[in-house]
């Protein structure tokens, strides 16, 4: 094994090394490297390359209990680093980082503290993964079809087999088809609208995932997630 592959295992971790480890060798994957390489050489990169990995590196595959499926990153200076919807503290909170945060209260009357660092959620279990790993700078959607959705489909189909009664929270029609694989009689899939401000309005303020999520960990004898921030 490489340095540079020993390196990659030592941020996945074991049970996700075992899982994606092998989509490292793959034709996509080496092209997707090749994209990267040379979009590095020609524009500002988000997040930064200790942080691509942060979803797995954040949520051992062993702990996962929930899983909240984003887009891409954020594509401003500061706020990407590699949880989805999450920005680390002190950096001013997304729309629908916001509006996430809004429902959260409603839901349970948990707030923040001012910080939209979801990192605490990551440490309980809740995989916060974006279907595509990295975007240029400026650029929304820059690097979507290049190979990280292969990759994360593979994550997620693969957890998916490997464990029973997770909960999806499925929040806008991309994250649902990317799901659209993940067994319903074996798993919870929540659904609502994207809680980006155009269509948040729709459907997910009031959907109240965070308490019927602890509901369902409940039911299983599981410990709920503690939402707060």
């Amino acid at each position: 094994m490489s340095g540079v592959e020993r390196h990659t295992q030592e941020l996945l971790g074991e049970g996700w090394w075992r899982l994606l480890g092998p989509e490292f060798k793959k034709p996509y994957f080496q092209d997707l490297k090749r994209f990267l390489k040379e979009e590095k050489q020609r524009h500002t990169i988000f997040p930064k390359g200790s942080d691509i990995f942060n979803a797995f590196h954040c949520t051992p595959l062993e702990r996962v209990r929930v899983v909240i499926l984003g887009q891409d990153p954020y594509h401003g200076p500061g706020q990407a680093h590699g949880l989805c919807f999450s920005v680390r503290d002190g950096i001013p909170h997304p729309p629908s980082l916001r509006n996430i945060l809004t429902e959260l209260a409603s839901d349970l009357g948990s707030g923040s503290r001012g910080h939209g660092d979801l990192s605490p959620w990551a440490a309980q279990g809740v995989l916060l993964l974006n279907t595509t790993l990295t975007v240029r700078s400026g650029e929304a959607a820059s690097h979507q079809n290049k190979g990280w959705e292969r990759f994360t489909a593979v994550a997620l189909n693969g957890l998916a087999q490997y464990r029973k009664g997770l909960v999806f929270l499925l929040w806008g029609s991309h994250a649902q088809r990317a799901a659209s694989d993940i067994d319903p009689d074996i798993h919870y899939l929540l659904k609502a609208p994207h809680p980006s401000p155009l269509s948040a309005h729709r459907g997910f303020f009031g959907c109240r995932h965070f308490s019927s999520t602890n509901e369902i960990l409940a039911a299983q004898g599981v410990p709920p997630i503690d939402w707060s921030l």
